[in-house]
């Protein structure tokens, strides 16, 4: 894949909010295949699109790269040679020692892209409207509808709804059922109330609209609602441990949830993903670092097993 090619599929996993990593060579010491500005992408099943080098460093940025999107950071991956070097994580910096690798240091900047927090806002009142606008400067994806048919993406971190009593039940209802972390209600707390109780969801789901939406900041004018509900969401949504302060997008980290195995033939941590190379023996799925160690587990198993 060229540069050309790579960043055109960058764009199209970008407007398909597709979570990816950018891996990108910056130093390349010989022996290695790779050079400084190769590129791959990583993408949520382990697949890899591009050039980092050849299999077994291919399998260390597979790793590391889904380690990194899970929980929505990037860092600087150092690549060694060395079989017994442990690997080590200090701030922004991975060192791993890959025996696999033919000589050489790599060194490889990985970026988590992520798709911006999706919002759908609900109505064409003054604080719908004010959601928009505030929204775009937090770089937030804002979708803005009136029609309380409008399917809601499987990704949206939140469903407000601001339509001055128009549709409400439906839209929330929908929001409700579909799962979406944070689901608001603009509306006086009385009439909030009985909008609930006509929901015709269970208690339990009803219990989660806010409403009034919104942090009691004291807003008063249509922007500073919008402010006070944004607030609300940031404070609201999950923050799991290995996830940076700003928390990855919603369900990535299970999206991108892996487990390591070792690689029979060499030795080295792979990660178990739909692309990691496998093969059936014995009753059990080994996993390899690339198809030069799987090819040689292949022709002579118990070379590596009963050793």
């Amino acid at each position: 894949m060229g540069g050309t090619e790579l960043l055109g599929r960058v764009d199209g996993l970008r407007a398909g909010r597709v979570p990816f990593v950018l891996a990108t060579v910056v130093r390349a010491e010989r022996p290695t295949s790779a050079k400084a500005g190769d590129r791959a992408l990583v993408l949520p099943d382990g697949t890899m699109e591009g050039f980092v080098g050849g299999s077994c460093a291919e399998s260390t940025v597979r790793a590391q790269g889904l380690r990194l999107l899970s929980a929505g950071e990037s860092a600087l991956l150092r690549i060694t040679p060395t079989a017994d070097e442990p690997e080590v994580t200090t701030e922004g910096l991975v060192t791993v020692g890959n025996p696999c690798l033919s000589g050489g240091v790599l060194e490889i900047f990985l970026e988590a892209m992520l798709p911006p927090t999706l919002v759908h806002v609900f109505g064409d009142a003054p604080v719908a409207r004010a959601l928009v606008g505030v929204g775009q400067a937090l770089e937030y994806d804002v979708r803005a509808t009136t029609d309380p048919g409008a399917p809601i993406h499987p990704d949206t971190a939140a469903v407000v709804v601001a339509s001055h009593g128009r549709d409400e039940e439906s839209v929330l209802a929908a929001a409700l059922l579909a799962g979406v972390g944070y689901v608001g209600l603009v509306a006086s707390r009385r009439r909030g109330d009985a909008v609930l109780a006509a929901l015709g969801v269970p208690a339990e789901l009803a219990e989660r609209v806010r409403t009034p939406a919104g942090l009691d900041l004291g807003a008063r004018a249509p922007a500073e609602v919008a402010l006070s509900i944004y607030a609300e969401i940031v404070a609201s949504r999950p923050r799991p441990a290995t996830a940076p302060a700003a928390g990855p997008v919603p369900d990535l980290a299970a999206a991108t949830a892996t487990t390591d195995a070792v690689d029979p033939v060499c030795g080295m941590a792979v990660a178990v993903a739909e692309a990691t190379p496998r093969l059936a023996h014995a009753g059990r799925t080994w996993y390899f670092c690339g198809s030069g160690c799987r090819r040689a587990f292949a022709d002579s198993p118990g070379r590596y097993l009963y050793v």
